[in-house]
């Protein structure tokens, strides 16, 4: 059974841009600052959800610094090469 959103998968993240992401983990960060607030107060009925949310954040990271190295090319870097091979 996997952990996480559905909407943060590799397979969607893969797609989206560096921007996108970025915009994703800020989401993603402020959630968890109210989880881990809500949990300090005993307001938190869902625990799972912190975890949820941290290997988002770690998956997103993730996605970002393989295309830092290289090791997974952008979307855009996608687009372009296959536009040249088909010339």
């Amino acid at each position: 059974m996997a952990v996480g959103t559905k909407e943060y998968s590799i397979k969607n993240l893969t797609e989206k841009t560096n921007a996108e992401i970025e915009d994703f983990l800020k989401k993603s960060k402020e959630e968890l600052f109210n989880l881990r607030f809500q949990l300090a107060t005993g307001q938190l009925d869902n625990t799972s959800r912190l975890k949820a949310v941290k290997r988002d954040i770690a998956r997103m990271y993730t996605v970002l610094r393989e295309r830092e190295l290289g090791i997974v090319p952008t979307p855009a870097e996608e687009s372009t090469e296959t536009k040249a091979e088909e010339k």
